[in-house]
């Protein structure tokens, strides 16, 4: 059986495309996500924390694609799993910032590596010589 019979058929509309490449990553991250007992949204906190520490609830959720709404929930319980951790921002005494714990981090570099394993492309985008995204 040819494995392009499993696959969606292709689309011309960009936002079919990247949810049918966002399904394939996420099928390949899930059972890390499992293992740790972590959401799509939880992964997407992470890494932005990841790269980018010390950042804002406000730009964390605009950047992490998590509505504001849910996110305070998310952070929760990403706290309480010791994942990361709220600061004061040091120019701002008012405002919390948000970092990885270092359990954090090692969690974010393991969802990371498998992340990298998936490439930009679909598989089937690049069986088709397609070129990444970024």
């Amino acid at each position: 059986m040819d494995s392009r019979e499993n696959a969606p058929p292709s689309s011309t509309s960009l936002l079919v495309s990247l949810r049918q490449q966002e399904a394939e990553v996420l099928a390949r991250l899930q059972p890390l996500l499992t293992e740790h007992q972590l959401l799509p949204e939880h992964w997407r906190i992470l890494a932005v924390l990841d790269e980018h520490p010390g950042t804002s609830m406000t730009l964390l959720a605009a950047t992490a694609v998590v509505p504001a709404a849910s996110l305070t929930r998310h952070v929760d319980r990403l706290v309480e799993r010791a994942l990361v951790v709220r600061r004061i921002d040091p120019d701002d005494r008012r405002r919390t910032v948000l970092a990885l714990s270092p359990r954090g981090s090692a969690v974010a570099r393991a969802l990371s590596s498998v992340e990298a394993g998936t490439g930009s492309t679909t598989s089937r985008d690049r069986a088709a010589g397609a070129r990444p995204l970024t």
